[in-house]
């Protein structure tokens, strides 16, 4: 149908075309009011947006957020001094163009360059930060970037301040060629100083980080956290495909795909990063094992305060039994200890099956239960995150500690995630990164063991098990800060004693720790695992024959039919000696400590 036999047939007949075309057109929106999301490709209203923190309302995907804006939302609000604003970049290569483009990213973005520097407070802690902005050249790191980056961080040494940096980038900047390769050394070469000094650096990738920034600074921070969905890695995924033809699975080079292969320590929603970001920094200026609130720890309400439940003080009826610690390092005392009256009938092997029960609690219970303000930490930044093994920061009575449990699932879904609590190498080498990172920040080490051995697979083999247990061991020898180890199911073999080589290692009553699992014993031995029984009792397994012997120092008991139901009658008298272990071994330097630990097992 023609367009003017159209017009006479509707009521619009007696209209002019201009007229009709006026009322029927929609109106016309502002200019840059709505924007388009390259994610869903839903229409937004770009205000909303930014009150959003930039994030999409309909699909929850990331825009990439303005340097400026970014600091506006993680730091206190007037708290931002800018530091180095005002750096000549250069053009080495004299490449053409080059100058031109950069005064019209200045003219268009109103930054001098592609990351603003600077210091701040996050809630009240006074840190130093910087942020790359993807609008300039896409944030890629050239001299005067790596200077200010680099300027940044020897500031913050010269201060003693913690440095956060927000990488976003998509590497070192071509147009300046070698110049800008050396800045990925210069900006290392900075971290490394900061960290020698013993300072914080909190490193957050969000969306692209990519190139030499990624092979830099942007992985390199003692926390390592990113923003979802974001792209990150070495060589992107389109020159991966075109350099040598391979096609990627999906979600490649992704934050999810970074947490699961061990590179990141967390994923942190944009709504919670500063809260996070907060957190982190309280826990890292409270550090100090020898400080004097580690000393204090002795003078309050233990058993109320240093976490949720738990009858103040009374230790719940239950009891520590142990032998006087030894006034010389090393020497060893033989004492026996009493057990819970109820459960001294128990064979060996009853209690070997006490110790595998399925109801017991498990390691996240006593994180949980024993500590505040946990935030976990994942991944051993080689290969993969182990969830055969938690880790992370937490507080106890208020002390910042590092807390490390081998865990295992409380039903059979949560078993087969944690692989039933037999660590892989990777889950070694996450905590030995926890521990050397609590021996940089003068923590306490506190670690939970329950395995039944580390994991025997092929793939353990290829990737080194032997090698990760022996590094545990060979390390936490001489960390420089209390270390302390309790068994609270199965302690089995080499697996166990990768986390406990400590200053002390208690046991829950009817937990064990062996040089293997009687099966395995049996089978070894007699050629018969059928014999596992008999083999429990000739194996001196269990919590008493242990003191006895002199390999842990104190003995818990447990309730009948221990569980999640009656846990806080362990819980209370634990707390208590581990306030009493803090107090007493955080009066030790940390040459004191690892001489103590050596002539510990020198001694055995």
């Amino acid at each position: 149908m023609k367009l003017d036999n159209m017009f006479k047939k509707t009521k619009y007949s007696t209209l002019r075309r201009s007229e009709y075309k006026t009322e029927t057109t929609r109106p016309e929106v502002p200019e840059g009011l709505l924007r388009k999301c390259n994610k869903c490709g839903a229409a937004i209203i770009a205000e909303d947006v930014k009150k959003d923190a930039y994030i999409c309302p309909k699909c929850g995907g990331y825009f990439r957020m303005h340097a400026c804006r970014r600091i506006e939302f993680v730091a206190d609000e007037g708290t931002f001094e800018e530091w180095d604003r005002g750096l000549e970049t250069k053009n080495p290569l004299e490449y053409k163009g080059y100058t031109e483009k950069l005064q019209g990213l200045k003219e268009k973005t109103g930054l001098d360059e592609a990351v603003i520097t600077g210091k701040a407070k996050i809630d009240g802690t006074e840190t130093v930060i910087g942020v790359c902005d993807g609008r300039f050249l896409m944030a890629s790191m050239g001299e005067v970037v790596g200077e200010k980056i680099a300027r940044a961080v020897e500031r913050a040494t010269k201060e003693r301040l913690p440095v956060i940096l927000f990488a976003c980038s998509g590497g070192a900047r071509m147009q300046e060629g070698i110049t800008s390769l050396m800045q990925m050394a210069k900006t290392s070469a900075a971290l490394k100083r900061h960290s020698d000094a013993g300072l914080l650096y909190i490193s957050v990738l969000t969306d692209p980080t990519t190139g030499g920034v990624t092979a830099s600074f942007a992985m390199l921070g003692d926390i390592i956290l990113a923003e979802p969905k974001a792209l990150i890695g070495f060589a992107g995924p389109r020159v991966i495909e075109q350099t040598i033809g391979q096609k990627l699975p999906k979600g490649f080079q992704r934050s999810e795909f970074l947490l699961e292969h061990g590179f990141l320590d967390g994923i942190v929603e944009r709504s919670e990063l500063k809260e996070t970001l907060a957190n982190l920094l309280k826990l890292h200026e409270d550090s100090g094992c020898g400080s004097e609130r580690i000393q204090a720890l002795l003078r309050g309400d233990n058993c109320a305060d240093t976490a949720d439940g738990g009858d103040a003080g009374t230790g719940g009826g239950m009891a520590a039994y142990d032998a006087d610690r030894p006034q010389e390092a090393g020497s060893r005392s033989t004492e026996s200890v009493r057990l819970n009256r109820s459960t001294e009938h128990l064979s060996s092997w009853d209690r070997v099956m006490l110790s595998r029960m399925q109801d017991r609690p498990v390691g996240s219970d006593y994180i949980q239960s024993l500590f505040t303000d946990f935030i976990e930490f994942h991944g051993d930044r080689l290969f993969r995150d182990d969830r055969a093994v938690i880790g992370g920061v937490a507080r106890f009575g208020g002390l910042p500690v590092t807390v490390i449990a081998q865990a295992k699932g409380t039903n059979t879904k949560e078993n087969i995630e944690r692989n039933f609590g037999m660590p892989s190498p990777e889950g070694y080498r996450k905590a030995l990164r926890l521990m050397k990172q609590a021996e940089k920040f003068h923590r306490p080490v506190i670690c939970f063991v329950d395995t039944p051995g580390a994991f025997c697979g092929l793939e353990a083999e290829e990737r080194g098990q032997g090698e990760a247990i022996a590094r545990n061991i060979y390390e936490m020898s001489s960390l420089k800060v209390p270390v302390l180890s309790v068994i609270i199911g199965e302690g089995g073999s080499g697996g166990a004693l990768a986390m406990a080589t400590a200053d002390e290692v208690w046991m829950l009553e009817n937990s064990v720790y062996s040089i293997l699992s009687p099966e395995g014993f049996a089978s070894i031995l007699w050629k018969d695992s059928s014999k596992a029984k008999e083999a429990a009792e000739v194996m001196k397994l269990t919590a008493n024959d242990l003191c006895r012997l002199g390999i842990v120092e104190k003995v818990f008991e447990e309730p009948q039919d221990f569980s999640a139901e009656n846990f806080d009658q362990v819980i209370c008298p634990l707390k208590e000696e581990i306030t009493r272990f803090l107090a007493e071994y955080g009066r030790m330097s940390g040459q004191e400590l690892a001489e103590y630990r050596y002539m510990r097992f020198r001694n055995m």
